[in-house]
């Protein structure tokens, strides 16, 4: 167990060091309040020193976001490719929330933030980061984000295909963007579940909140297994599931990416973009090497049933960056014996494709998310 060590009030203090993205334990940790300055504060977190808050939790917030506009001042070296652009925002971010990440806050055994106008918080870690044990110190940022979560979990995402709205957890991906959605309310379904709904069955591998997996019962599938390898994703697939008034139609399931046997239509949205990600929330944004879409490709043949179709929802985004080309996709495709029967297109309608100011903006702009309809090769 790791933990931090500061003095206060000329006694030595300690807490267990908690950070959901595995931050590295802070070399040095020294306190900081309203009187300190955000030069001063930057500076110490740029060195790597950790600043623990004793102040006005407003004011922490405030602070926060003058370091980050410290940051921001540096301006990024001119890059010459799309890839070489994306990187270089990574490593930006990184270095973002290595810095604001050294601002930390002390959450009491029950989870009380102790500080001055500071929220009931509670609930929103209990959620995030299970039973207590102990008082840990984590980063504000962090918690500023298990806050955010807690609310998305309470007041829920509305998803026009389903006619109401998902709740997503803390650390899954939510389905914010509406296209990729559409995309699997609307595609043609396999003959042979339009021939057959009373016994059809569906497999949507990686589904997160559960949100296509809903989709495909609202459609008329009969039985659904819904995958993922994220206990946290699986425990918000099944409290949606149960929202939803779908558990007889629909089984929960982890953790391998395919369940046993075979279906008429398996269903995957794996992460768009080829990268490590940096924590929980990146994972549904982020697939190393494309592993799961290699995954999903390579088993596919054997978790279909005659006739059957497997869905991949895939953002071309990746290509646009120079992290993968289509002839890379079409080799993975052929590879494992697939043919492509169609692919229905959609443009991004999320504000970040029409953010000039994003620094990948060229790229989102010209993004496009497709369903490739993929059966076995003769």
């Amino acid at each position: 167990m790791s933990t931090i060590h500061w003095t206060e009030n000329d006694a030595p203090q300690s807490a267990r060091w908690h950070s959901e993205n595995a931050a590295p334990l802070p070399q040095r940790t020294v306190v900081a309040d309203d009187r300190t300055k955000a030069n001063d504060a930057y500076r110490h977190a740029c060195e790597g020193t950790a600043l623990l808050w004793r102040g006005d939790f407003h004011n922490a917030r405030h602070l926060l976001q003058a370091m980050g506009r410290r940051i921001d001042r540096k301006p990024p070296r001119p890059s010459t490719s799309p890839r070489e652009r994306f990187h270089q925002h990574r490593r930006r971010s990184s270095h973002r929330a290595r810095v604001l990440g050294k601002l930390l806050v002390l959450l009491d055994d029950d989870y009380t933030l102790a500080l001055r106008r500071a929220p009931d918080v509670r609930q929103a870690c209990l959620e995030a980061y299970g039973p207590p044990q102990g008082r840990i110190a984590v980063s504000l940022r962090e918690l500023l984000g298990v806050i955010g979560a807690h609310q998305w979990r309470l007041k829920g995402i509305d998803v026009p295909a389903l006619g109401t709205r998902i709740h997503p957890h803390y650390g899954v991906f939510a389905p914010v963007r509406d296209e990729y959605v559409d995309l699997v309310a609307h595609a043609p379904l396999p003959p042979s579940t339009r021939h057959s709904l009373a016994t059809s069955t569906a497999f949507d591998l990686g589904t997160g909140t559960g949100v296509l997996a809903a989709v495909l019962a609202r459609r008329g599938i009969q039985y659904v297994v819904a995958t993922d390898i994220s206990p946290r994703a699986l425990t918000c697939a099944k409290e949606n599931v149960h929202r939803l008034a779908l558990t007889g139609r629909i089984e929960v399931s982890g953790p391998d990416l395919f369940p046993q046997g075979r279906a008429d239509l398996v269903v995957c949205n794996p992460p768009w973009l080829p990268a490590r990600p940096t924590g929980p929330v990146e994972q549904g944004v982020y697939d190393p090497d494309s592993s799961m879409l290699r995954s999903f490709l390579a088993g596919l043949s054997d978790h279909l049933r005659p006739g059957g179709e497997g869905w991949l929802i895939l953002s071309d985004l990746a290509e646009h960056l120079g992290l993968r080309t289509r002839q890379q996709l079409l080799d993975a495709v052929q590879a494992a014996q697939l043919r492509v029967m169609d692919k229905i297109d959609t443009k991004p309608r999320h504000p970040r494709s029409k953010d000039a100011t994003d620094p990948l903006h060229t790229a989102r702009n010209a993004e496009t998310t497709s369903l490739w309809r993929l059966a076995p090769a003769p």
